[in-house]
This record gives structure tokens, C-alpha cells and sequence, in this order.
């Protein structure tokens, strides 16, 4: 059965389907007596306390060169970081090709997708078998009427791609493509707008909920056509949502053309400004197999071929403002990073 989250308030408790709880362990027989001495003094502790003070930044990016070939041996010398058009000095430059990758799926199972469903659930299953080592982690979620957790943290490629297939389409009439999506049903209210695709409150949900909560490389591939309709949330709060979260969002644009009636589908502008803001990447596939394969192969390479700068901001106010980061790395390469971060204050 698919875990199931309602949108009636804005958080929405994913953290309880990930959270653990830390049971007291009785201590061994064996163990070394336990000490009863003062606790160290205030002046022993000044080096920790200052390390949790420093507010460092940390910008995941790829470089290509001119033909759009993945640049892979770059150096600190190379690159130069601003903020907000002031220079920053970088405190580390590190090539992550094999850091830890928490990755999140957002399948599109609205109506519109009824005819590309098992591409994407054979494809994309494909994917996680190859992309996933031994200490990365992923979740799938479905969003249509509802958004739907369908498999939570798991190294299992298995698990997942099980999952995947067993993904439903559904539509405001029910499974199938059978009725108009958005002309209610579901578990969702439906007083006011109709409920149809909620793609941007999925990736708010994703961001905010099971995102937010890791550290390290951070990746979102949403498979969808980029049509939403009746989110709670508008594109800027999923995007704003990605960027708090730190998170890279890839949008495959795959889309059935007959469901549309030769009129075309409108997503494309919404998730060009998604993945450019976020540092990731839009692919339009349409309906073909072969791009849809080579679109996956094109993310995985991309965040195997990853570098990642920290740097202490020169200007050290938390005042929860958007600083606007640009990374250049040489003539005529193209760096592929978010637009900036948001200077949150850090949670009591």
C-alpha cells in the first residue's frame, strides 16, 4: 500500500516515515567505568563552539567545455566564486566522483503520462541499477491528484524499481486514463481549484521533508511532462524549497503528444526555470526510448563528474536573503550551478 501524503497543512510529517528513534542500551559488564568528572571547562570547548558558528557555503557544480563535453580535472587556479559580484575566497575545491549522492525520483502519474508510464518505469529502473553504489540512498514518489511516497530511503536499486513498476496512473476518475484530470476525486480537498498534476508541491514536499534532512550531494529527477495544476505551492516555492535544500533538480521532459491533441504542452518554460535555478539540467525526451536512455546516461555522468567549493561568505549576515553565486571556470566553458543560496540563520 502506498504511503500517502495530505496536503492539508504545509508540513506535512514526511520526517516520520524516516525518523529513528534511539533506544538506551544497558551498558556491558565489560565496558570501562564510567567517569564522573567535571565537565571540561569553557575555555576547552572555544574551537567547537567557534567551528559551529562559521557559516560555509557549499556550491555542487559541472563544467563543460565548447562542445559540451564534461571537463573532469579542473583545479582551485581554475575557477573563481562571487557573491552577490563580490569575490570570495574558496577554502577547499574538491572533484566528487565518488562522495555519497542522496537522490530523490518524482514520477509525474497524472493522465497526460498514461502512454509513457512503463517507458519511464523500465528506463528509470535501468538507471538506479546502474547509478547506485554502495553508501548512496534514493526515495520515489508519484504525484498526480495526490502525491504518493511509494518507497523511501533504500540503497536497494530492487526496491525502487519494484516500486516504480508498480507506479498506477491516476486521474481524477480514477486509475486509468479514464477522466479529466483535476475534475476532483482523490484523497486531496478540492474546495476551490481542482486538483490535477501537483508537480510543484511534490518537489516542495521532497525538498522540504526527506531533502532538507541530508547533507552532502543532492539530486532530484523529476520525470514529467512540467504541467502542473492546482498545487497549493507556485513554482518559486518549490524552487525556493530546492535551493534552502540544496538540492540539484533534473527534469526529463517526457511527454505523450497524442494526450495533447497536436495543441504542444506548456511545461517546458516552468521546468527550464526550475533546473536552471537549482543547477540541474532540463532534457526533453518527447516520447522516444532511445532519448529517454540517453537522458539518464547524461545525469549520471554529470553527477559523477562533480565538483564541489566551500567558501565563508565575506558578507556574514543571516538575514534569510537570496545571495546570488556565479562560479566561472575559464574562457568559453559553460559551469552548470545553482543561482545562489538563501542566508538562513542556523535552527536552534
Amino acid at each position: 500500500m502506498r504511503k500517502r501524503w495530505p496536503l492539508a497543512a504545509t508540513l506535512l510529517g514526511l520526517s516520520g516515515f524516516c525518523s529513528t528513534g534511539w533506544g538506551q542500551l544497558a551498558p556491558s559488564p565489560d565496558a570501562p567505568p564510567v567517569s564522573t568528572a567535571p565537565a571540561p571547562a569553557q575555555d576547552d570547548q572555544s574551537v567547537a563552539t567557534f567551528k559551529l558558528q562559521v557559516n560555509l557555503v557549499d556550491m555542487f557544480f559541472t563544467v563543460k567545455d565548447k562542445q559540451g563535453n564534461l571537463v573532469p580535472h579542473l583545479n582551485r587556479d581554475d575557477c573563481k566564486v562571487a557573491e552577490d559580484k563580490v569575490p570570495q575566497t574558496l577554502k577547499t575545491f574538491v572533484a566528487e566522483t565518488h562522495q555519497p549522492l542522496t537522490l530523490g525520483i518524482l514520477l509525474d502519474t497524472s493522465g497526460s503520462q498514461y502512454r509513457v508510464l512503463p517507458l519511464e518505469q523500465d528506463v528509470g529502473g535501468q538507471f538506479l541499477e546502474r547509478v547506485l553504489k554502495p553508501k548512496d540512498e534514493a526515495f520515489l514518489l508519484s504525484f498526480d491528484v495526490n502525491v504518493d511516497l511509494l518507497q523511501d530511503y533504500t540503497n536497494s536499486a530492487r526496491m525502487l524499481s519494484r516500486a516504480m513498476s508498480k507506479a498506477e496512473i491516476n486521474t481524477a476518475g480514477g486509475n486509468g486514463a479514464a477522466g479529466i484530470p483535476g475534475a476532483g476525486g482523490g484523497t486531496i480537498p478540492t474546495v476551490g481549484a481542482p486538483k490535477g498534476t501537483l508537480l510543484y508541491d511534490a518537489v516542495y514536499m521532497a525538498s522540504n521533508e526527506k531533502m532538507n534532512q541530508e547533507s552532502g550531494r543532492k539530486a532530484m529527477i523529476l520525470l514529467t511532462d512540467g504541467e502542473d495544476e492546482g498545487s497549493v505551492h507556485k513554482i518559486q516555492d518549490a524552487i525556493a524549497a530546492a535551493q534552502k535544500a540544496n538540492v540539484i533538480v533534473y527534469t526529463i521532459l517526457i511527454a505523450d503528444r497524442v494526450f495533447y491533441g497536436g495543441f504542444g504542452y506548456s511545461g517546458y518554460s516552468a521546468m527550464k526555470k526550475m533546473t536552471d535555478e537549482t543547477g540541474g539540467r532540463l532534457i526533453d525526451v518527447g516520447n522516444n526510448g532511445k532519448k529517454l536512455e540517453a537522458a539518464f546516461q547524461q545525469i549520471e555522468d554529470e553527477l559523477r563528474t562533480q565538483y564541489v567549493v566551500t567558501y565563508t561568505p565575506s558578507n556574514t549576515k543571516l538575514d534569510s536573503t537570496f545571495r546570488h553565486v556565479t562560479v566561472e571556470c575559464g574562457d568559453g566553458m559553460k559551469v552548470q550551478v545553482r543561482k545562489g543560496y538563501f542566508a538562513v540563520p542556523p535552527q536552534e
